[in-house]
C-alpha cells in the first residue's frame, strides 16, 4: 500500500524560509516521478515542482529561484526548500507520484504572514 507523509510544515514570516519531506513507503520511489503540489485556501490544488528518479527538477515559475526540491532515493523522502516566502505561498503542502491517479495525504499546512 503507498503512503506518502509529508511534514516540516509551520508559520512563518514574509522572507523567511521552510522545508518540507515527504517520507514514502509501499512503492519502488526510485522509479518515479515525484511533485509537490500546493492549496491555497479556497483555491485547486497546483503542481509546485516536480523531480525525476535521476533528481532532475523542474518548477512552476512562481517558484523558480526561490524552491528547492531534492530526494534521497535510499531514504525514500523527497524534500522542498522553500526560501524568500511570499505571503502567496501559503497553503497546504501535498506530495504524490507525478501523473498517477494516486491518493493524496493529509499534507503540511505553511502559512507565510507577518
Amino acid at each position: 500500500q503507498v503512503q506518502l507523509v509529508e511534514s516540516g510544515g509551520g508559520l512563518v514570516q514574509p522572507g523567511g524560509s521552510l522545508r518540507v519531506s515527504c517520507a514514502a513507503s509501499g512503492i519502488s520511489f526510485r522509479t518515479y516521478v515525484m511533485g509537490w503540489y500546493r492549496q491555497a485556501p479556497a483555491k485547486q490544488r497546483e503542481l509546485v515542482a516536480t523531480i525525476t528518479p535521476g533528481g532532475v527538477p523542474r518548477y512552476v515559475d512562481s517558484v523558480k529561484g526561490r524552491f528547492t526540491i531534492s530526494r534521497d532515493n535510499a531514504k525514500m523522502t523527497m524534500y522542498l526548500q522553500m526560501n524568500s516566502l511570499k505571503p502567496e505561498d501559503t497553503g497546504v503542502y501535498f506530495c504524490n507520484i507525478h501523473g498517477y491517479n494516486n491518493p493524496w495525504g493529509q499534507g503540511t499546512q505553511d502559512t507565510v504572514s507577518s
